[in-house]
């Protein structure tokens, strides 16, 4: 994803959009937050998993 997309994201997005911008594959980033070990922050709202996108954002560099 380029800075601009990233910069443009919602408060959270799924967790393939935050896969996505980590470079992870759907399987392993699904593990991941299984696991509770993915790299940034995930909340779990019922079956779906949502990255939180200051997280995502502060763990790339592009915080404000």
């Amino acid at each position: 994803m380029t800075r601009e997309e990233l910069l443009a994201l919602p408060a959270a997005v799924d967790l393939d959009t935050g896969n996505r911008a980590l470079g992870l594959g759907r399987s392993k980033g699904y593990a991941l937050a299984k696991r509770g070990e993915y790299p940034c922050k995930v909340l779990r709202l019922g079956k779906a998993y949502r990255v939180v996108t200051a997280d995502l954002l502060d763990l790339l560099g592009l915080a404000a």
